[in-house]
């Protein structure tokens, strides 16, 4: 008795074993920040409640490279999954860059009203594409950083502009505004501001302070360029290794994470715009032209995507429409 005990005691841990399962998650979040410490404490909870039979395993800090790098290889099954800007996820579901679109939106108010309304369409659109969101994260606004003041197009002509590699988006919205700017994978941004083979980059507070370069600019143009956010996608092929069981509970704890992560970062990119200022950096406005001229910069930019089927215009004159409505009812 007590060998057959024995015996299906071992029997019980090898299929435990066996249907273990590792998710490899890339991200370009460094380690130590709050992305991280939020999202291991969450990989934490799914390896407890599980009983080890689901893990994640990140690979912090663009080790895995930019977004592009991150979705050949999920392809490939390298990874199964990462934490993929809006811009990035384009490449596998073009209206999840609807939200980056230069100067859509005036405030946070109007984010919050928007995404209340729209978020659950884009995550249905990553879907049907093969990946599984478990919300959407806000990185915050992007705003212009550079070594020399930047009011209005003019004064952009004159910089050295970095873009993400494959960002088709601000390629299109600079070039229309008569500037070649310089595409570079994030992790050599810092190298080039350091070189001056780059003197302004458009960033959150947050980005431009964990990745360091805030060191090496002087002043932002306080105007907010684009919405910045992002999501966890895994590829929806490696979820259907784990028992329903389990991927509710990924489901539960992923999203409670993103929960927390959406609002922890507002907190945090308005202390970090003041750590700025702390810091020495000036925050100048743009002019009275410099406004009108961003704003035909945007409608043409807008148009040139549309025209070449970057987005659906459907869905974005969904999202306008809100806008239009939210301004209307708040002035």
């Amino acid at each position: 008795m007590i060998r057959v005990i024995i015996t299906l005691l071992f029997s019980l841990s090898l299929t435990s074993v066996a249907h273990a399962t590792t998710l490899k998650i890339a991200t370009l979040a460094p380690d130590g920040t709050a992305w991280m410490k939020i999202m291991r404490a969450a990989a934490g909870e799914v390896k407890k409640k599980t009983d080890g039979r689901v893990k994640l395993r990140f690979y912090p800090g663009g080790v895995m490279g930019n977004d592009n790098s991150v979705l050949r290889k999920i392809r490939v099954g390298q990874l199964h999954g990462g934490a993929i800007t809006g811009g990035g996820l384009a490449a596998v579901y073009p209206d999840a860059q609807l939200y980056s679109l230069p100067f859509l939106f005036h405030s946070l108010d109007e984010v919050d009203y928007v995404r209340a309304r729209m978020d659950q369409e884009i995550i249905d659109g990553l879907r049907k594409k093969g990946f599984v969101s478990y919300g959407l994260g806000e990185g915050g606004f992007a705003y212009m950083m550079s070594n020399s003041p930047v009011r209005e197009s003019a004064d952009l002509r004159k910089q050295k502009i970095w873009i993400p590699e494959g960002d088709m988006i601000n390629s299109v919205a600079f070039k229309t505004t008569g500037v070649s700017p310089i595409p570079l994978p994030i992790t050599d941004v810092l190298t080039g501001l350091q070189t001056g083979l780059i003197d302004t980059v458009a960033t959150s507070a947050i980005g431009a302070i964990a990745l360091q370069w805030h060191t090496r600019v002087k002043y932002l143009t306080n105007i907010p360029l684009i919405y910045l956010y992002g999501t966890l996608a895994i590829k929806e092929k490696a979820l259907k290794k784990l028992s329903p069981e389990d991927r509710e509970v990924l489901h539960t704890q992923l999203t409670t994470a993103f929960q927390t992560l959406n609002s922890r970062n507002r907190e945090d990119e308005k202390k970090a715009l003041e750590a700025l200022k702390k810091q020495g950096i000036d925050f100048i406005e743009p002019t009275t032209q410099g406004h009108q001229e961003w704003a035909q910069t945007a409608a043409a930019t807008v148009k040139a995507l549309e025209n070449d089927g970057l987005f659906s215009p459907e869905l974005f004159r969904k999202v306008q429409g809100l806008l239009n409505k939210y301004r209307q009812s708040n002035h």
